[in-house]
């Protein structure tokens, strides 16, 4: 028998906890399919996928890196709405009609949302996509931005 150690999960963040139970039937999803091969393979388990982001903040801004490696960047769509930022799509399967012996590549709509913890200015932010990576850039808006303080001598 395995130890697990309990993780508590904030009740406020809902996008993450649902991007958490989307990534756990992802993963039934692959060990079924190792196990009982493709051919039982649904559609369902393959219409989509969640790709993989970094969140990196600093004093002025936020920067999430997502993988989404194959796809052109009329294939990515970004929508932030107040401190959420969504990326979605879809990766449509390329090649002959036949299904593969034996494929890992995830295929379908895609969509990631990250709720950002303090307000970001909408007209500074910015978006690149190069080597199968999409780097934006948001930066803090200027109250959410920490302020020195000077302390006066009396």
């Amino acid at each position: 028998m395995n130890i697990v150690r309990y993780q508590r999960y904030p009740q406020t963040d809902l996008s993450a906890v649902l991007d958490r139970i989307t990534s756990m039937q992802a993963e039934m999803d692959r060990v079924y399919n190792s196990t009982f091969g493709s051919s039982f393979r649904s559609p369902a388990s393959l219409s989509r996928w969640n790709p993989a982001v970094d969140v990196y903040q600093d004093k002025d801004q936020f920067v999430v890196v997502a993988e989404l490696p194959g796809l052109k960047k009329e294939e990515i769509e970004i929508l932030l709405n107040d401190a959420t930022l969504t990326i979605s799509g879809e990766r449509k399967h390329e090649g002959s009609s036949e299904q593969g012996f034996f494929t890992e590549r995830f295929y379908g709509k895609y969509q990631r949302s990250l709720t950002l913890p303090t307000p970001v200015d909408p007209g500074k932010v910015k978006a690149s996509y190069r080597d199968g990576l999409l780097q934006v850039v948001l930066p803090k808006a200027e109250e959410a931005k920490p302020k020195q303080i000077e302390v006066a001598l009396k």
